[in-house]
């Protein structure tokens, strides 16, 4: 069986030497959890160190020496979990939203009628909403609970496909890989990199930084892509995040995933907006979505679409079943991938350890994220050395069914969480727009480039909807 590095590593490719400064230390368990979590997400994280050591070698003709320690890969997966805001006082405390933890409490599997069980994902409020009138219940765990026992889990879960909102019959990973979407899924890699135009080769910017110069459009929402945007920020390129005042979000996640970015508003349900992001689409180097399919492919703002108006772009698309097979339509959250992967039923609940529950960290969002970002590096350093036009494709639960084939430590072990020591030799502080916040900082190491971000979080919406280079174009005419 290949270990996680090695089938990160063949996403990269054979043609390239194989990396042979990379260390990884550590192994699970971290947190209570029988999976691999921390041990899949360091690989993941160091196939991000190999693709940024190939992308400095072509700019200086040097590699950088990669490393990585399982535990701190481990705790990006909770990271908001470790955000703190001071009070009044000016005591540094976790950032709680007590609302969002009432949504998770009813975002759990619950039995069902016919001896199966089911997670309804309760989410963003409209989402939410939606499945509250399938159920025909109130917005607590007990009266959920009550009315998806009056359901036959299949019928449940078409019966909320039919409303368009989220929810996942829980399978074990046996019956999901037998399952005829579970097996497009297994046929392909964990990342696809896909050529979709040819374009002249495009070296990489000057620059301090192994992303200097590179622009990417973010365009978002928790967890998976904006983890995936942000770690191109933190290797030094201008992340730009479109948004748009109505649509909603979870604050905290928002706040944890923005570092680095800017954020702009744009309502691409104005013909305004959307001529806006086609004039920055011209100019970016990377455009990542994560919205239904077929939603910016009628706004043209697909893949193909792109690849003309901007030869060279590199696409990311962020979904959670995919892009290919019957359940490729369906939306979903981290929840629903370890719900339909099998993460979720193989017993991390209880002493007895029988009943289905999920996993103590959002392991399939942040791996994604990363992987995302490692297939935009890849795909960045293929571009410049012979051209091209990619999309990178990833998936939600694509990364469930990678931390699964990881195997299990064992027995369920406590929760071995950080200790404040290792915790303050990750957080950094910063001084936002909307206060000061300590946070986790970057955790890969690299011997040359340091990841950081330059910039704090920013508030959402605060910025002009344009390139930084264009911004100090017009700054020196206005000057003159």
């Amino acid at each position: 069986m290949k270990t996680p590095f090695e089938e990160v590593m063949e996403i990269r490719g054979s043609d390239l030497a194989a990396p042979t400064d990379v260390t990884i230390t550590g192994v699970d368990p971290v947190f209570s959890t029988r999976f691999k979590v921390g041990e899949t997400c360091a690989a993941v994280l160091a196939g991000i160190g190999v693709a940024i050591s190939d992308i400095w070698a072509l700019k200086t003709g040097r590699g950088q020496k990669v490393a990585i320690d399982t535990r701190h890969a481990a705790a990006t997966l909770r990271s908001t979990t470790y955000m703190e805001t001071p009070d009044a006082g000016g005591t540094f405390k976790p950032v709680v939203n007590e609302a969002h933890e009432e949504m998770i409490n009813r975002t759990q599997p619950w039995p069902t009628k016919d001896g199966r069980w089911f997670l309804p994902h309760f989410g963003l409020p409209h989402l939410g909403a939606r499945v509250l009138g399938v159920l025909d219940c109130e917005p607590n765990p007990g009266s959920v609970a009550d009315a998806v026992l009056k359901w036959d889990a299949l019928d449940l879960e078409d019966a909320i496909d039919d409303i368009r909102a989220c929810g996942g019959m829980v399978r074990s990973n046996e019956e999901w890989l037998a399952h005829p979407h579970g097996q497009v899924l297994a046929a392909k890699p964990i990342v696809e990199i896909i050529k979709i135009g040819d374009s002249e080769p495009e070296p990489f910017p000057v620059g301090e930084r192994p992303l200097s110069g590179i622009r990417a459009l973010d365009l978002t929402r928790i967890l998976a892509g904006p983890i995936a945007a942000r770690t191109l920020a933190e290797n030094g390129a201008d992340v730009l995040m479109i948004t748009a005042d109505h649509l909603p979000q979870i604050a905290e996640h928002v706040m944890d995933t923005s570092h680095g970015k800017r954020s702009t508003f744009l309502n691409l349900k104005t013909p305004e907006g959307v001529a806006k992001l086609k004039d920055l689409a011209k100019d970016t180097d990377v455009f990542s979505q994560g919205y239904r399919p077929g939603m910016l492919e009628d706004l043209g703002f697909g893949p193909e679409e792109l690849a003309k108006v901007r030869p060279g772009i590199v696409y990311l698309s962020i979904s959670c079943f995919g892009a290919d097979g019957p359940l490729s339509h369906r939306a979903g959250w981290e929840q629903v991938a370890q719900t339909v992967t099998g993460l979720a039923h193989d017993g991390e609940a209880g002493e007895n350890g029988t009943d289905p529950a999920l996993l103590p960290a959002a392991a399939c969002d942040y791996t994604t994220g990363y992987l995302g970002a490692y297939g935009i590096m890849l795909a960045l350093a293929r571009r410049a050395r012979e051209g091209g036009s990619y999309h990178v494709r990833v998936s939600l639960c694509q990364s469930g069914m990678f931390i699964y084939r990881q195997g299990k430590t064992g027995a369920i072990t406590p929760d071995m969480d950080l200790n404040q020591q290792e915790l303050a030799g990750l957080q950094v502080d910063s001084e936002t727009a909307a206060g000061p916040l300590r946070h986790l900082g970057p955790v890969l190491q690299l011997s040359e480039t340091r990841p950081h971000w330059t910039r704090p979080t920013p508030v959402m919406g605060e910025h002009a909807a344009e390139w930084l280079n264009d911004a100090a174009d017009k700054a020196a005419d206005a000057a003159e």
